[in-house]
């Protein structure tokens, strides 16, 4: 009898352990959210980057997107290639380009066009004042919001486009439906991300080039300064 009140309470106390150690890995408060502020402090010092995205709703349409930023040059370059593949199949193409206050809009011949409705968006400098005051942008990894929402759990080192990286596993609560659990992976020098999925519509994100030049086509138009009033119209005024 004795014996095996002790096995009992060994056993009671082993599970209690596990408990523990699951909770303590689950809802810790230590190694993740301190990874993600290192993150968002690096992201702070971000002023150009590469993000590429694709989703694909199966039975309703595929998408592929680009999106290239460049604040010192105050240009941002945005690609979309959509598929549909339900009853209303068709391809969507588009390419714009903002630059310097203007926008443009890539014809079928290669050229570009000016947008004669402006630019809708957000400006090149407006997306990185808000990445240098650690302010979520819809371009890279909300971490801000995982810090205060997420349930972080540590994952595996891989490699995403020749980059060392350590994914973490992030459960937002009070997320939206298909949205709740992401996956973000942050290199493992400069702690930025370099890659995240979402459950919905079996999102993902590659991010590259940070800092770096961006090789973007530019309209020579957009490259040169405003023209000077005619001389007619400098004098009636």
């Amino acid at each position: 009898m004795g014996d095996r009140y002790w096995l009992w309470v060994g056993a009671r106390l082993l599970v209690g352990v596990a408990i523990v150690a699951w909770a303590g890995s689950y809802l810790g408060t230590g190694s993740g959210e301190k990874e993600f502020q290192k993150t968002l402090d690096a992201m702070k010092q971000v002023h150009s980057f590469r993000a590429a995205s694709t989703t694909n709703q199966v039975g309703v349409q595929q998408n592929e997107m680009l999106w290239e930023v460049d604040c010192n040059r105050d240009i941002l370059h945005h690609q979309t290639h959509m598929v549909m593949t339900g009853s209303n199949s068709g391809e969507i193409n588009s390419d714009e380009l903002y630059v310097k206050g203007r926008e443009y809009n890539r014809k079928s011949d290669g050229s570009w066009s000016t947008n004669q409705y402006g630019y809708q968006g957000g400006s090149p400098k407006w997306y990185c004042a808000n990445l240098a005051q650690g302010t979520d942008t819809n371009l890279l990894p909300e971490i801000a919001t995982m810090i205060k929402r997420g349930i972080i759990q540590k994952g595996d080192k891989k490699t995403v486009n020749g980059v060392r990286c350590r994914e973490w596993l992030v459960t937002l609560k009070g997320g939206m439906t298909g949205l709740e659990h992401d996956t973000v992976c942050l290199g493992l020098e400069d702690r930025l991300p370099y890659e995240m999925t979402v459950d919905w519509a079996h999102s993902r994100s590659v991010f590259s080039d940070y800092n770096s030049p961006l090789p973007i086509d530019v309209p020579e138009v957009a490259e040169q300064p405003p023209s000077m009033k005619p001389a007619s119209q400098t004098e009636r005024e």
